[in-house]
């Protein structure tokens, strides 16, 4: 038996008949020098090179590949990776080139090449001459070949050389007759042309050559049903798989499976609608006048009868049963690199099944088996392999969650491969990889991302040598902005030491160093910036804002300074500098009014400071764009800036007040910015404030016998209806049961009946109880 495939992987054939050989699976072929440098050749179960292979180890008969060696295919990879562009070729030429049955299609009137081939050989079986298809359609590709030739393959003459003197040594050593081959019908007429072995030969000298390995990898469905990269270009595999399985009564058994899958996903479908489907489908098979009924009248049946015409559950069917999420696996004695093996002991030790079909998966790092999987994938991702990648958890926030989507695709057998070189276990690997990453690092920022992900991964012996480089560029940097980026992803870093039991002491004290850097450069960095550039420092200084303060939770507030000073807490000195940068004239507006916000949210400034700062900007004297960019600055960026104008009303009052009064040539000038910096709020906030606005500065607040003075509510308080509420908020703060403790009957509960003295029915005595201020209920201690 002989099939088109490398002639390397024919001591990997008996591998077929293990039985935990499970397709699609694909031999992989990759250059021992140069990993990365890789071909696949995928087999499905219906695959007409799978099933030789299997017949022929079911019933002893030898089998053998082919197709030109691995070793000139993957140096003709090598050559057209730094080649240039072809000539063009002609439209006839490329057509052929990606389908010969696409033309073949075209000629019979068809406009889709799987609907064609459905048609004349699927649905019309063998009938009484079994080899007839065969012989039709190598009449077929032998026409093509006299009018396109090779059809634009440039490499095709080679390889079927290669095959033509295989074929010969086949038939010399086991008879012409007990020969069978198994091949693209392209290349049958090629096979059965008449060369000499001298002409074969000379075709096949000079071919450039790399040294090959071969071994069997999974594969999914999802790739066969790729046309480019390594896909196999079969539009619906799943759909094939089950044709092959299944050649009684396909559409019944077809549309029972479509009903399971609906029903598993909670859609109410019926054994009447699967029973309604395949008339549908075989009355529209019949109007259009195909034997049977095929993909496309069984998927227009399931859209009209159980989808109710929705394209939504249509696609789930495609997904899951048309293309499928199958994924392949191979026995533990094919061949792998060391990498592969240690990658597999640890997927089954800690139960990480590799799947096709994308999941989450939720981990607890508290739990050792958890942190485990945690630190194996963080490692792949150090080395390429993108197995997993981090996702937000919807569930918890803490640093003890992580949340992952998994997925596996059959490309990451190649980056195993590749990450190979880097050593036999994903622990060394990653180690001599993240080595290597900080010593080629281009920025200061990727350094302290590499830092974190050695973290992660619980790399210890790769650490120093980045905290080494870390160090070493930080203090070589001058650049603020720089210094900047690379902060918060460094102070994050100090939050694993928690829950991972990391040492982060030489990382807090690098930190603290950067931190200091950046405190000392940043105002003189921040004058004189234009717009753009000040964009870039308002989120610098937001993102060190985020990392002081975590690495204030890190450090102790009388953390010295590097230089032996004291220096004070870091979080003060990072308050000085807000400080410095809200009262400088040459900071750019957004910038001075971010510190302001920052300030007034630590509770380092008071409300009638920022008012009168606030004040200050927008009067007269301040250019419309700068006035605008300090408000941008202020309670733009989404932050809570919003609800801050809503709850002070001095604040909206002044902002009203000021664009009431820019000018009209100047109007069209700060609408952009005001536009970005309003439309960040949520839609409830933008509503408040535009009934405050229209309610006009006169009315926005009120005594408590005038109006309530609340935002969203009305002028008018009722009383009842507020105090109907006292009840349920005593019971909720556990004052039930003292409504009456003092005996006097007023079941106001203020013990020594002389607590209430202004009157307003609550109680005012020293303890912890309920109080009006205002129109407004609280608690007071």
């Amino acid at each position: 038996m002989l099939i088109e495939g490398p002639p390397e992987a024919d001591a990997l054939v008996p591998l077929a008949a293990d039985e935990d050989m499970r397709p699609p699976v694909a031999l992989l072929a990759h250059a021992v020098d140069e990993p990365g440098r890789s071909s696949f050749w995928p087999f499905a179960e219906f695959s007409p090179e799978w099933v030789a292979v299997r017949w022929a180890l079911a019933h002893g008969v030898p089998a053998r590949f082919i197709d030109l060696p691995a070793a000139h295919t993957l140096a003709w990879a090598r050559e057209d990776a730094v080649a240039e562009p072809d000539e063009p070729t002609a439209q006839g030429d490329e057509a052929l080139r990606g389908d010969p049955l696409a033309a073949l299609a075209e000629a019979a009137g068809y406009d889709d090449a799987e609907r064609w081939w459905e048609d004349v050989v699927e649905h019309r079986g063998t009938g009484a001459d079994v080899f007839a298809p065969f012989a039709v359609l190598e009449e077929a590709m032998g026409a093509l070949r006299e009018v396109y030739g090779s059809g634009g393959r440039d490499r095709d003459p080679a390889r079927e050389a290669y095959m033509r003197l295989q074929l010969r040594a086949a038939q010399k050593e086991f008879g012409d007759d007990a020969v069978a081959v198994v091949c693209g019908a392209w290349h049958v007429p090629a096979l059965r042309e008449r060369r000499t072995v001298a002409a074969d030969r000379a075709s096949l000298k000079g071919l450039p050559k790399v040294k090959a390995d071969m071994t069997w990898v999974p594969w999914t469905n999802r790739r066969l049903a790729r046309a480019g990269g390594y896909g196999a270009g079969i539009d619906s595999p799943g759909w094939y798989g089950h044709l092959f399985a299944v050649p009684d009564r396909p559409v019944e058994r077809w549309l029972t499976k479509v009903a399971g899958l609906l029903r598993e996903e909670d859609r109410i479908v019926s054994s009447a609608h699967v029973i309604e489907a395949v008339r549908l489908a075989e009355t529209l098979a019949a109007m259009r006048g195909r034997p049977l009924p095929g993909l496309t009248e069984t998927t227009d049946a399931v859209q009209a009868v159980m989808c109710d015409g929705s394209d939504v559950p249509l696609s789930l069917v495609r997904d899951r049963l048309v293309v499928g999420d199958a994924l392949g696996e191979v026995p533990d004695a094919a061949p792998a690199v060391p990498l592969q093996r240690d990658l597999t002991r640890l997927q089954r030790r800690l139960r990480l099944k590799p799947e096709a079909l994308e999941r989450e998966l939720e981990l607890d790092l508290r739990k050792e088996n958890d942190a485990e999987r945690s630190r194996l994938l963080h490692r792949l991702r150090l080395l390429g392999v993108e197995w997993g990648e981090p996702a937000t958890s919807r569930g918890s926030t803490g640093t003890f969650r992580e949340t992952w989507r998994l997925r596996w695709e059959p490309e990451l057998s190649v980056r195993v491969a590749e990450a190979g070189v880097w050593g036999t276990t994903v622990l060394s690997a990653a180690t001599a990889k993240a080595e290597a990453d900080a010593v080629m690092a281009g920025s200061l920022a990727d350094i302290t991302g590499l830092a974190e992900r050695c973290l992660l991964a619980e790399l210890p012996d790769a650490l120093p040598v980045v905290m080494r480089v870390l160090a070493d560029r930080a203090a070589l940097d001058a650049d603020v902005g720089h210094l900047a980026q690379a902060l918060p992803a460094l102070v994050r870093s100090l939050r694993y030491g928690d829950v991972r039991a990391t040492d982060t002491g030489a990382l807090a004290e690098v930190a603290a160093g950067l931190a200091e850097r950046v405190f000392v450069g940043l105002p003189p960095a921040c004058a004189a910036l234009d717009a753009e550039a000040a964009q870039e420092m308002r989120r610098h200084v937001d993102a060190v804002h985020g990392a002081v303060g975590l690495l204030g939770d890190a450090a102790p507030e009388d953390h010295a300074a590097p230089d032996g000073g004291s220096g004070g807490g870091i979080r003060t000195r990072w308050h000085s500098v807000l400080h410095v940068l809200s009262g400088r004239d040459t900071v750019p507006g957004v910038i001075r009014g971010r510190a302001v916000r920052l300030l007034l949210d630590d509770g380092e400034l008071a409300q009638d400071e920022a008012a009168r700062l606030m004040g200050l900007v927008l009067s007269p004297g301040t250019a419309p764009a700068d006035a605008a960019a300090w408000i941008e600055g202020f309670v733009g960026g989404g932050s809570g800036g919003g609800m801050l104008l809503v709850h002070d009303e001095r604040l909206l009052g002044l902002v009203d007040a000021w664009l009431t009064g820019v000018p009209a040539d100047a109007f069209t000038d700060v609408l952009p910015l005001l536009r970005r910096t309003f439309s960040a709020y949520e839609p409830g906030v933008r509503r408040t404030l535009g009934e405050q606005v229209r309610r006009g500065p006169g009315r926005r607040r009120s005594t408590v016998a005038g109006g309530s003075g609340i935002p969203g509510f009305a002028d008018d308080l009722d009383s009842d209806r507020a105090d109907a509420v006292l009840p349920v908020l005593r019971l909720l703060l556990g004052l039930d049961g003292d409504r009456d403790r003092d005996g006097d009957g007023d079941g106001d509960g203020d013990r020594d009946g002389d607590r209430d003295r202004d009157g307003d029915g609550a109680h005012d005595g020293d303890g912890r109880r309920v109080h009006t201020d205002d129109d407004l209920v609280g608690v007071a201690g």
